[in-house]
């Protein structure tokens, strides 16, 4: 089976760990990523944050690696990708100011593909619209913005993932194994021993 080809549509300051390592795993298994951000180019890199459970009431925020893009925004036609990853952290609040980008993803949704969200990737998905009826889980604090969205808000595990129709979602990076598990089954990817 030939890899699919997804996109996944970043901003600075998105999770180091959200973004690093589903572009990194899912180039492993054989799939084509391309890592995009409005208002840049492939080559160009953006800033991210690595976002840690240390006690407080909320995640604490490091200085993460910076990503380099390996593709151009402006020249992405969501219908040519099989799939969209949309990762946490602070880059989808600011992500879902772009029209280009709320379109981007209501493709995926409106054609019914695979679509992987974790985190604060909700308020993207929240702002693009395409959330109503369905269940997503995302971080804890994105409960409101699910719910406000016409959502059901899929309170689980941090280290789990919820998968209804054509989308996997999970609370944030300790997911990563069963988010991406489940991914990979919508993606119909079978990985052997």
């Amino acid at each position: 089976m030939a890899g699919k080809k997804i996109l996944m549509i970043c901003g600075d300051y998105c999770e180091d760990y959200e973004t690093m390592v589903p572009f990194q795993a899912l180039q492993a298994v054989g799939h084509a990523v391309h890592a995009v951000c409005p208002d840049k180019s492939a080559g160009d890199h953006i800033k991210t944050a690595i976002h840690d459970f240390e006690g407080a009431q909320t995640y604490s925020e490091k200085p993460g690696h910076n990503f380099v893009l390996n593709a151009s925004f402006a020249e992405v036609r969501p219908e040519d990708y099989d799939a969209l990853v949309v990762p946490g952290g602070r880059g989808p609040e600011y992500l879902r100011g772009y029209p280009a980008v709320l379109s981007a993803v209501r493709h995926f949704f409106e054609a019914n593909k695979p679509v992987a969200a974790v985190c604060h990737g909700a308020q993207l998905l929240a702002g693009a619209g395409v959330l109503k009826g369905r269940t997503c889980s995302a971080y804890p604090a994105c409960r409101a913005e699910v719910e406000l969205a016409g959502g059901t808000y899929a309170d689980i595990a941090v280290d789990k993932a919820y998968t209804e129709g054509n989308l996997v979602s999970a609370p944030a990076w300790p997911a990563h194994p069963d988010w991406i598990a489940q991914f990979l089954v919508l993606l119909g990817t079978r990985v052997t021993h």
